[in-house]
């Protein structure tokens, strides 16, 4: 049976809840909120205030883990106490119990039996200390990833430090200094990205849902201190059970699109073989390419 994916072209906070309803689960117990909070001076991040009515709606904590590269790249995620004032300057704080989930070790260790590359993830060690996990997406380019959607935010948003450095480096190194590009290939870095997306899906199994936000729709990401502006107009919301499924209906989306910004955005999905990562993540079995667009 082919996943389903719900989709609305009205962008409102009340209609990510709605959307969430109509999915029909009821995530148990304390709920991990995985959103991406923006890194400082990006000006595409999509801000608290939208995600607020969802969060409140499962009672969510807003979850986030440091990031791998350093200051050399303009970013201050990288050190726990400078992305802690961050996320209270961006307002997180002001809203939600805010859970930076990497802060202290040791880091969790997942086996990925089956993985293509990657044969454990390394995760924020107080991802266990949560029952199910809601997945807040922007759908939007990435640099090297050439899109960012609900597998990133499950591989690369819940990896600790190290963890992305594995990822980044397909498997060869957990030290952040290290080129990262030596080592990842277009086809390496999307199936780490896979595999590292399964192992949270694994632990979650049952128990997680997803909402991708096709808005403010820039080739870069919202980890870019300064990132290009939306190169197309906003599309809408999906939701949906499966990772697989809900990015490759924003894909699609944006392939089946009549505004002409869609060359320049899939240019960088496709030159990063950014579609692999759906590919990989489909052969693992942990979703699926084929799906069911429902508009509401």
């Amino acid at each position: 049976m082919k996943a389903k994916v719900y989709f609305s072209r009205e962008l409102t906070p009340e209609r990510v809840v709605e959307l969430y309803r109509v999915l029909g689960i009821e995530l148990p117990g304390k709920v991990a909120v995985k959103v991406h909070s923006g890194e400082k001076g990006n000006q595409n991040f999509l801000r608290p205030e939208f995600w607020r009515p969802m969060v409140e709606e499962v009672h969510g904590t807003i979850v986030e883990c440091n990031t791998a590269y350093g200051d050399a790249a303009g970013g201050v995620r990288d050190h726990t106490e400078s992305h802690r004032k961050l996320l209270e300057d961006h307002g997180w704080t002001k809203y939600f119990d805010v859970d930076l989930m990497d802060a202290e070790g040791p880091d969790v260790i997942w086996p990925i039996p089956n993985g293509k590359i990657l044969k454990e993830n390394h995760v924020g060690k107080n991802i266990v200390n949560y029952d199910s996990m809601l997945v807040l997406a922007h759908f939007k380019g990435h640099p090297m990833g050439g899109y960012g959607g609900a597998l990133k935010q499950l591989a690369i948003g819940c990896a600790s430090r190290a963890g992305k450095a594995l990822i980044h480096s397909a498997g060869k190194t957990d030290d952040r200094f290290e080129t990262w590009q030596q080592h990842a290939s277009s086809v390496v870095f999307p199936e780490a990205m896979a595999d590292a997306a399964s192992s949270v899906a694994e632990y979650f199994k049952g128990k997680i849902a997803f909402i991708n936000v096709m808005k403010n729709l820039s080739v870069d990401c919202d980890c870019c201190e300064v990132a290009e502006d939306p190169c197309m107009k906003d599309i809408g919301i999906l939701a949906s059970l499966d990772p697989v499924a809900i990015d490759q209906a924003c894909i699609d989306l944006v392939v089946n699109s009549d505004d002409p910004g869609k060359e320049h955005f899939m240019e960088r999905v496709n030159s990063r073989n950014g579609i692999h990562t759906i590919e990989a993540a489909a052969e693992l079995g942990f979703g699926s390419r084929e799906y069911e667009l429902i508009e509401i």
